[in-house]
């Protein structure tokens, strides 16, 4: 292969014989090998098979770092774009030449474009997705002036980059929304080529409609701030309803984070027979039925309740035999836990074992958690679209992750594959 050592002069390039097959070489080239497998390179993973499996791949690499030929990712030198990805990779392994940030990465080849920043709200998942790719979180600067009003500085060159904007406008709705439109329309006078908004959790989602005369359409309004303030697409995570991708006039990418929840039940291995799945209301039947569906087929349970004001339920009847079996509740967030709370109550009162509730969004405003933690509840399922806290942590609750669910996303709306089914969810 005409390799060269970790020093700068080549091993047998004087005699331009090749490089002796020895402990060094050997080193290098698994180091090699197991980057052309995360770069996708063709016939790299039968190299690897031809020199060993993959544990002694990482084996022979152990060495190699410990006598510290750690290739290291976070530098920001920029390699000739003329040359090959085997031609990268190899003068990465002899110290030649320093990697570009994501050029390989933990998801496969990942374009030098892409660049993703985080704002306030949740920084933790946004550091998670950035993981899932192999690529760093960009550089930004974010601070609120003693008003309160937000200043935005992208610190690195975004110019025709495809930027992604990892922002929840979760409480402080109002503040987070506001850093989010700051955000974006600082990348677009940074001449970003594309704009992407990652939303987990789209605050103003539920005011969807009039339900009465003289109501504003808040999710409508959103949408066409996010527009105006320069966003060419959005991704969001499990909507509160479908008819919000409408209110937009750019593209939607609309994921959803039940399966994760999906999959996370399904390794507790509770018997199909015991289980049957709960509607919280009228409105998420739909999601009820879908979630039944994937989960082995189960029965499928609505809790009859009317509203008397917001953020107030009355539970009033309930659809479906629930008697000595697992109830599993699905909703699309819990806000005061007020609905959830009542629906578990009444499932019991029916004869129910345990009672499961399951949602993506955990707003948690209180009293929240006291409702979820006094008892009525054995577990407690939600994911971290909303930042987790300590003083909403309690013993029945569990916090699943959708990092990878939205890195997938994110990866495949920049190489522009689609993304349909991508949830398994219909």
């Amino acid at each position: 292969f005409g390799l060269a050592q970790h020093s700068p002069s080549p091993v047998g390039s004087e005699r331009g014989g090749r490089p002796p097959k020895g402990r060094r070489w050997c080193l290098q080239r698994s180091r090699v090998a197991k980057m052309e497998m995360r770069a996708g390179v063709p016939g790299a993973k039968s190299f690897a098979n031809r020199m060993g499996t993959k544990k002694c791949v990482r084996a022979w690499t152990a060495p190699a770092r410990r006598m510290g030929l750690r290739v290291n990712l976070s530098m920001e030198k920029r390699p000739v774009q003329s040359q090959s990805v085997s031609k990268r990779l190899l003068n990465v392994a002899n110290g030649l030449e320093v990697p570009v940030p994501g050029a390989v990465g933990g998801r496969g080849p990942v374009g030098e474009r892409l660049r993703i920043f985080s704002g306030t709200s949740n920084r933790p998942l946004a550091q998670e997705i950035a993981s899932y790719l192999g690529i760093d979180l960009g550089a930004i600067k974010i601070k609120r002036f003693a008003d309160g009003e937000i200043y935005v500085q992208v610190q690195e060159s975004i110019r025709g980059c495809d930027v992604f904007l990892v922002q929840p406008t979760c409480p402080p709705a109002n503040d987070n929304l506001m850093e989010l439109l700051v955000m974006i329309d600082a990348c677009r006078r940074a001449s970003a080529a594309n704009i992407t908004a990652v939303i987990p959790y789209f605050g103003y989602a539920r005011a969807d409609r009039k339900n009465s005369g003289r109501e504003s359409i808040a999710a409508k309004l959103v949408a066409n701030l996010l527009t105006e303030a320069g966003a060419d697409r959005v991704l969001a995570l499990d909507l509160h309803s479908g008819q919000c991708v409408g209110y937009f006039d750019i593209p939607v990418d609309h994921v959803y984070g039940m399966p994760v929840i999906l999959d996370y039940l399904a390794s507790k291995r509770i018997s199909s027979d015991d289980l049957v799945v709960v509607s919280p209301d009228v409105g998420g039947v739909a999601r009820a039925r879908s979630f039944a569906k994937k989960l082995s087929d189960a029965p499928l349970a609505i809790v009859d309740k009317r509203r008397q004001q917001h953020n107030v339920a009355e539970v009033m009847n309930l659809i479906g035999d629930v008697n000595g079996k697992v109830a599993v509740m699905v909703d699309d967030m819990i806000d005061t836990a007020g609905t959830i709370t009542a629906g578990a109550a009444l499932l019991h009162e029916q004869g129910a074992k345990e009672v499961i509730a399951c949602c993506t969004h955990a707003v948690f405003s209180p009293p929240a958690v006291e409702r979820l933690s006094s008892g009525v509840f054995q577990e407690v399922i939600v994911t971290n679209s909303i930042p987790p806290t300590v003083e909403n942590s309690f013993p029945q609750l569990t916090v699943l992750s959708v990092a990878n669910l939205l890195g997938e996303t994110i990866w495949r709306v920049h190489n522009a594959s689609s993304v349909q089914g991508l949830s398994g969810w219909s």
